[in-house]
């Protein structure tokens, strides 16, 4: 990040790491889905391939019935792995629709904004894997909901050719984030501070490392919850830890003032990332938070979808390379 640094850090990192593994066949994140991320993070992928953060839709996909019935409730299950992602155009239509006026309603009980957000990740990269459904998807939905799924597909679109299928799962470990109310209370200070909106904070946040959850064991480039490279982490990180989320917050926040912000974003964004693409996505996350605060909730539990030649898998929150817990097959598409 920073002019040259940060997310420039992360193209960096991202081609050191396909550098190794060149030459290897089979296996990518959507991550961040994100950003999303991406996924629709990036091109309707969950997320992005850090999804985060940052990305990719699964491929080999099976053609559903038509006539696949809508979710009509949430039900409580212990992981994405267990959620039945929906099977039509019809289907997903009905997912997005109950499922963002839930994340934007009354009902906050942790269980159940929990679940809401990993449908909702996973309605997205079922539009990742269909781009046919996209526009029967979108016609169908109410009025006060396309507005919300369209910032969303305006994200992953932007981002969707960011990274490419891998061939190798990724040598990161994938951590169980702080509190959401704890990050939210980051990204309040960095305003504070900075001026800098606390939503464009989150957006960053979430595109780069899922909320937190990526850390790459390489020492190389770009660096921590933010993806800061050396120099810029000199230059804004106030003596703080690069792999501390406060820290790196507060420095993202400090950055992207010195580069234009709060008055000018897209040019600050910019900056963090010389990408057009990485600009419209944060943008567009942000657009969605600061329409409605709640929002965020949803896009927190989004997880580390990796996308491989042989398809996305879940790298779930314990996953380390050559550790006991494995990557987990993607449900049915």
């Amino acid at each position: 990040m920073g002019g040259t640094d940060v997310r420039t850090g992360t193209r960096r990192h991202r081609r050191d790491r396909r550098r190794r593994r060149r030459g290897l066949v089979a296996a990518g994140v959507v991550g961040l889905v994100v950003l999303l991320a991406a996924g629709v993070v990036w091109a309707i992928d969950d997320g992005d391939d850090t999804d985060g953060a940052v990305t990719g839709a699964g491929t080999g996909t099976v053609e559903a019935p038509a006539t696949a019935p809508p979710t009509t409730t949430t039900t409580l299950v212990a992981g994405p792995e267990l959620i039945e992602p929906p099977r039509s155009p019809e289907a997903t239509a009905a997912t997005l629709t109950r499922v963002e006026r839930a994340l934007r309603g009354d009902d906050r009980d942790p269980a159940r904004i929990r679940v809401l957000g990993w449908e909702q990740q996973l309605a997205y990269r079922q539009l990742s894997n269909h781009a046919d459904w996209v526009a029967p998807v979108v016609a169908a939905l109410p009025a006060d909901v396309a507005p919300w799924v369209q910032a969303n597909l305006d994200a992953s679109s932007a981002l969707s050719g960011l990274t490419p299928a891998q061939t190798q799962l990724p040598d990161w470990t994938i951590l169980t984030p702080p509190p959401p109310e704890t990050l939210r209370a980051h990204y309040a200070e960095g305003e504070a501070q900075t001026g800098i909106p606390w939503a464009y904070l989150a957006a960053i946040h979430f595109l780069e490392t899922r909320m937190g959850r990526i850390r790459g064991n390489s020492t190389a480039g770009a660096q921590g919850p933010m993806q800061f490279i050396p120099s810029s982490w000199a230059a804004h990180g106030a003596g703080g830890d690069v792999n501390d989320n406060r820290d790196a917050i507060l420095a993202a926040a400090r950055y992207l003032k010195a580069a234009g912000g709060p008055s000018d974003m897209a040019k600050a964004i910019f900056a963090y990332n010389h990408d057009s693409g990485y600009v419209i996505a944060v943008e567009s996350y942000a657009r969605n938070l600061l329409a409605d605060p709640r929002a965020y909730d949803g896009y927190y539990h989004w997880q580390v979808y990796y996308r491989t030649v042989d398809g996305a898998v879940l790298l779930p929150e314990g996953y380390t390379t050559g550790g006991t817990i494995g990557p987990r097959a993607l449900p049915p598409t």
